[in-house]
């Protein structure tokens, strides 16, 4: 499961599984989302405009974001009535209000980066200034700053808001949002058209795969730069821009739900079959052909991880 242990050869991923289990590709359809964005500016959160002075569209978020995303169904969208409904927010915004308690600065550069930038205290309304209208790529609360370098923000009791994933074939490390993540490995590892309670399994699987990792960032590149995860099997399959409308939804509908092992996240592993990985224990490992078939039979996903993980709980 992981560049610590020993990898699983035949762990299914969504490409393999259209393959085996016969199945169509993968479509996308329309559109990601943060829980609780409804494209109404409400009181605690940061609001883009498509247009200037608070006209438009708007898309709305309850905190910092480092990363939109370019392509649905996986970008955050303009989701308020009017102009720019439905088009990705990244480099398409021309106006703000900032109704949380914080300073919000907006960046030029995703990951809060660029020398670009324009800060907005709370409770301010305004345009973009020239070089950030239609060029806005990320957005922090100040108050609320991301962790930088190999730290993470997440406990054992609460996911951490980024996480790091090494791009293997790009040699470089991004941090990125971590439900943005979760979205993005979800159908890469679960197919998109499985059972939704399947997939319901499979996304706390990966949430705390991910979680695992981020909260002891024990990985170091070739040079030497850190990171918590991998975009390949080596860890799970990340690729940005993949997430579709059923694997979202089973994020979303399971993003509140913890599992926990003796009150401590732990290393939820899963492959292909029950016979499939090496160093298989009883107890530790989620079959994803299983979650599949029990999830057929009218299994609740918190059925279908009781048993496989010995152990557990399950809290919201």
């Amino acid at each position: 499961m992981s560049p610590r242990t020993a990898r699983p050869v035949r762990r299914l991923t969504a490409v393999a599984a259209a393959v085996v289990l016969g199945g169509t590709a993968m479509t996308t359809v329309p559109s990601a989302s943060a829980a609780g964005r409804n494209g109404v500016c409400e009181a605690g959160e940061f609001c883009y405009y498509f247009n200037s002075n608070n006209q438009g569209s708007v898309s709305d978020f309850p905190g910092s974001v480092g990363d939109y995303g370019t392509r649905k169904p996986s970008c955050f969208d303009y989701k308020g009535p009017g102009n720019g409904k439905g088009k990705c927010v990244k480099n398409a915004a021309a106006s703000v209000w900032n109704r949380t308690p914080a300073t919000v600065r907006v960046h030029f550069n995703s990951n809060y980066a660029g020398s670009v930038h324009q800060d907005f205290p709370a409770g301010a309304r305004g345009n973009l200034k020239p070089g950030l209208k239609n060029q806005n790529a990320s957005h922090r609360l100040l108050s609320s700053a991301p962790p930088t370098g190999c730290k993470t923000d997440g406990t054992h009791g609460r996911p951490p808001t980024t996480i790091l994933v090494y791009r293997t074939s790009l040699d470089r490390v991004d941090r990125v949002a971590f439900k943005t993540y979760i979205k993005n490995v979800l159908p890469n590892e679960w197919p998109s058209y499985w059972p939704r309670e399947s997939l319901k399994a499979g996304a706390i699987a990966v949430k705390n795969f991910g979680w695992y990792w981020a909260l002891r960032s024990a990985s170091k590149t070739p040079s030497g730069r850190c990171y918590d995860v991998a975009d390949t099997t080596a860890s799970q399959v990340y690729r940005p821009g993949s997430a579709t409308a059923a694997t979202n939804a089973a994020v979303d509908a399971t993003w509140g739900t913890r599992m926990t092992r003796g009150g401590k996240i732990f290393k939820a592993q899963y492959c292909s079959t029950t016979t499939s990985c090496r160093h298989w224990v009883t107890g530790d490992w989620m079959s994803q052909n299983g979650s599949r078939d029990k999830a057929g039979a009218g299994w609740s996903f918190s059925r279908i991880l009781k048993a496989y993980y010995r152990g557990i709980a399950l809290t919201r």
